[in-house]
């Protein structure tokens, strides 16, 4: 018996968050260990062509309408964003989508936003009490937006029961497959992946972010703090020799990086530190002991439990699935 996999199409929707999820469950059908289940529909208000955010219109296969009470298995809401007077990012939510997404989640097993959807299912109240992610770019608006959704912009993606929110991008590629692996196995998820050209099936405790592409701040001085802290992060680093650096006391340092980076000193170095871990099992067959020395920690423990903390892995995990061959 077939399963519905339903796609949210409107206008000016990111065209990868529409074609990522579509192109994963396709791949299902070249399979021959595994006959696919889902068939993929691309619902929207109309029957319409669809203009996506690239220029790039898109055929609907059916409309909202048309779908109302059918059973779904997964319902996958991507998202769409304009710019506001000062040039930042905001979701763009289109309240008709939102009133037809509320009224489809009723009869889905699992609901999905990619990217910032999350804004979609915020406004249908699908996330009321979750621990959701979305674009870092939106993350502050969404939570500032909804107090009661708990919003984490780190992981690429979350599964919070039946609700599975993803980062931006091609983080929607990693919840597909997240969504392919519940249901057909992580090695059929991994085939799909291979086929994508894809060198590695990403968890989703795994950062948007890498450690060196934080911004700049507005400090000089925690420029050059942070600086130091990169050069110098596989050895020693005492806190209060930091604070001399900068020439104010250690509580006044740590007030600085708490509103220049929303971090702590010694959650910093610790950042950096995974940042080179995770280079080192990426490239070399170091041992852990030798990655844990060479990164900063001093001990396999200590990395490990760094990598849980930051992470949601282990080393050991980590490698298995980032390891360049």
């Amino acid at each position: 018996m077939h399963k519905t996999l339903v796609i949210a199409l409107f206008p000016n929707v990111d065209l990868l968050d529409v074609t990522g999820p579509a192109e994963v469950f396709s791949l299902l059908a070249r399979e021959r260990a595994v006959e696919s289940r889902h068939i993929v529909r691309l619902a929207a208000p109309s029957a319409d062509p669809v203009v996506t955010a690239a220029g790039v219109t898109v055929v609907p296969d059916c409309t909202f309408a048309e779908l109302d009470g059918t059973p779904i298995d997964t319902l996958v809401v991507p998202g769409a964003v304009n710019l506001d007077a000062a040039g930042h990012a905001i979701a763009d939510v289109d309240p008709a989508v939102v009133a037809w997404i509320r009224r489809l989640a009723r009869d889905t097993r699992r609901v999905t936003s990619v990217c910032v959807g999350a804004h979609v299912l915020a406004a249908a109240g699908l996330l009321e009490g979750r621990r959701v992610t979305t674009h870092w770019l939106t993350a502050e608006q969404l939570a500032r937006e909804y107090p009661n959704v708990d919003v984490d912009p780190d992981p690429i993606f979350i599964r919070d029961g039946d609700v599975w929110t993803g980062a931006g991008v091609t983080a929607c590629l990693d919840l597909s497959l997240a969504l392919v692996a519940e249901e057909y196995g992580d090695d059929i998820a991994l085939r799909i992946a291979r086929q994508m050209v894809m060198y590695l099936k990403r968890p989703g405790g795994q950062s948007q972010f890498s450690v060196p592409l934080e911004p700049i701040s507005a400090s000089r001085r925690i420029d050059d703090l942070r600086r130091f802290v990169h050069e110098h992060a596989t050895g020693p680093i005492d806190i209060a020799d930091l604070a001399r650096r900068a020439h104010v006391s250690e509580r006044q340092l740590a007030r600085i990086f708490k509103t220049e980076l929303n971090t702590t000193p010694a959650a910093y170095i610790e950042a950096a530190r995974v940042e080179i871990a995770r280079n080192r099992l990426e490239s070399t067959d170091d041992t852990l002991g030798r990655v844990a020395r060479l990164s900063g920690f001093g001990s396999s423990d200590t990395l490990v439990r760094a990598f849980r903390r930051r992470l949601n892995t282990t080393p050991t995990d980590y490698r298995s699935r980032f390891r360049k061959d």
